[in-house]
């Protein structure tokens, strides 16, 4: 008899998307025993679909997750016990697509969903849970930089975590896509683990500034007096912290020894829609869009003020990393943040198999449902918009497994 699979652990994955977290993990070692998805924003669950169409449909759960726990406190449905929990949980809230000034933070519809990993944790108690968020995270909202954060540090430690944080570049850790994204760790303190997984896979150099603060105790005054009306957050990109000081320093990675481009990923002209090549007519809107403007506006009170932006690259560049891709990156019309490439003569719009290498997702990942009816492009770009690098937490994932403390 063939001996079962070891693994490093076992996983519980929440906000699950397509299963970015998930695909990374498995490479890494670790098995998924337990999933959610749901968006309260869509009628049809097409993320949840393509979850299920590629990993089955057993242990995941296509419901608000709020009342899953509900359900699960009161008996009603299972979840298993699990050595990790992970989740991108939803940044709406903290995404550089909204102004500071309108960045709602954990006051949200959907930063409150912190509270339900929060609580998840509470009931479950696992040895680590491994998150990830935009980068703004640490320094929303405008009017307390930081405070959101400060108040997620403070509320896992006080579950019994220590906690590790670092924003990563993939791009800088040879990937062919800038994406910058914050990663938190929690450790649990009685498993006496270094706490250093982040510094491992991603290396520290180059420290050029560090800082340490006591957190204040309590929840509820971090969260109405935290940094108040300070400019900058005290959050720099690499820190921890121990449940009463905050140890945080601005550091650099390590040059890859190989990088990756946005020319790495692209398929020939032969293989691309004849729709994604941009008719002559429209260039020149697209041009207009990409360049650098300053406009005249007037306000809803009748302020007048000028509008301001800078160009963007026209077309983008293969032999670079790609930019972000957005929630928007799909559909024809023109538009400042979609990438436009240059290829065979003729400008081009990014189709779905290129954006999902550049998370590092399998070609057409996201092209079925688990109904088997296919996803529309459009809403795979959203999915590769709100989606990880898939390598990131590939590498996070074997460092991690290090730590694992045998029962």
């Amino acid at each position: 008899m063939a001996k079962a699979k070891k693994t490093a652990g076992t996983v519980i994955e929440l906000f699950a998307g397509v299963g970015g977290f998930r695909l990374g993990l498995d490479k890494a070692g670790w098995e998924t025993v337990w999933s959610n998805q749901w968006e309260p924003s869509t009628k049809v669950q097409h993320a949840s679909m393509v979850y299920a169409k590629n990993f089955g449909k057993e242990g995941h759960s296509n419901e608000d997750i709020e009342v899953a726990l509900d359900e699960y406190e009161a008996g009603r449905l299972e979840i298993p016990d699990a050595d990790l929990i992970v989740g991108g949980f939803p940044c709406q809230d903290y995404s550089v697509a909204k102004t500071l000034n309108t960045s709602l933070g954990l006051a949200g519809k959907k930063g409150v969903l912190w509270w339900q990993i929060h609580r998840l944790v509470a009931l479950k108690k696992p040895k680590f849970v491994f998150l990830e968020n935009v980068d703004r995270l640490l320094k929303s909202p405008s009017t307390n930089r930081g405070r959101d954060f400060a108040v997620m540090l403070r509320t896992l430690a006080d579950l019994g975590y220590h906690v590790e944080w670092r924003i990563v570049n993939a791009a800088e850790q040879g990937f062919p896509q800038r994406r910058i994204r914050v990663f938190i760790i929690g450790y649990r303190k009685d498993l006496g683990v270094p706490g250093d997984v982040l510094a491992k896979t991603f290396g520290v150099e180059d420290i050029q500034a560090e800082s340490r603060f006591i957190l204040e105790e309590n929840p509820e005054r971090i969260s109405n007096d935290f940094n108040l009306g300070a400019k900058q957050s005290p959050f720099l990109n690499y820190g921890t912290f121990d449940g009463e000081t905050v140890f945080t320093s601005k550091v650099s990675s390590p040059r890859p020894k190989t990088v990756k481009t946005l020319g790495d990923v692209l398929l020939s002209p032969s293989e691309v829609p004849e729709d994604y090549f941009v008719p002559e007519s429209k260039v020149a809107e697209w041009k207009y869009l990409k360049g650098a403007k300053k406009i005249d506006r007037v306000s809803k009170s009748g302020f007048k003020y000028s509008y301001a932006e800078g160009s963007m690259a026209f077309p983008d560049l293969p032999e670079n990393p790609s930019r972000t891709i957005l929630t928007g990156e799909g559909g024809s019309t023109p538009s400042r943040f979609k990438h436009i490439i240059f290829q065979d003569g003729r400008y081009r719009r990014l189709t779905p198999v290129e954006l999902e290498r550049l998370n590092g997702f399998p070609d057409d990942w996201t092209r079925l449902g688990s109904d088997g009816q296919f996803i529309g492009d459009g809403r795979r770009a959203f999915f590769m918009g709100n989606a990880l690098v898939v390598g990131v937490i590939e590498a996070v994932g074997k460092e991690l497994a290090k730590s694992v403390i045998a029962d």
